[in-house]
């Protein structure tokens, strides 16, 4: 197997397109990178990467197990918990998915509460699936934020 090691690579012209082979493989533009995607589609690098992801233990003291561009959370209530943001969203249209988990409590859920997205955080509830109105202090607390950074 062969090995190239280097720091930089520069084009021979003004070309964008890293091409393997006779396929376009990456275009780079600026502030834009895509990539070939299945078939002849081109894929967004910048727009398909998570923005912000989270994992905390909400039972007891809470703790952030792990995390990317998540500064510190805040436990504002039994099964209520805030993640602040290291960087800014550019706007609080950016889309969220998350879970929780309790091998005690089968059915329990993340929600989203009304009105818990800004540009600097999120709230999130954990509760019962069968009744949400029953909140829950879970172990296992994920959040996934995909968007654009300010």
């Amino acid at each position: 197997m062969s090995e190239i090691i280097l720091d930089t690579i520069t084009g021979k012209s003004t070309a964008t397109t890293i091409t393997i082979g006779s396929t376009p493989v990456v275009s780079a533009s600026a502030n834009s990178m895509t990539i070939r995607g299945e078939g002849t589609a081109q894929t967004s690098i910048q727009q398909g990467l998570a923005k912000c992801w989270g994992n905390l233990d909400g039972s007891g003291t809470i703790a952030i197990k792990d995390s990317n561009n998540i500064s510190s959370i805040t436990d504002t209530g039994v099964g209520q918990y805030v993640f602040i943001y290291t960087s800014n969203m550019a706007n609080d249209d950016y889309a969220l998915s998350g879970s929780a988990g309790d091998i005690l409590v089968k059915d329990c859920v993340l929600m989203l509460p009304a009105a818990s997205k800004t540009v600097s955080q999120v709230g999130v509830r954990t509760g019962q699936s069968n009744n949400t109105d029953i909140v829950h202090d879970a172990p296992d607390v994920s959040t996934i934020i995909h968007g654009d950074l300010a």
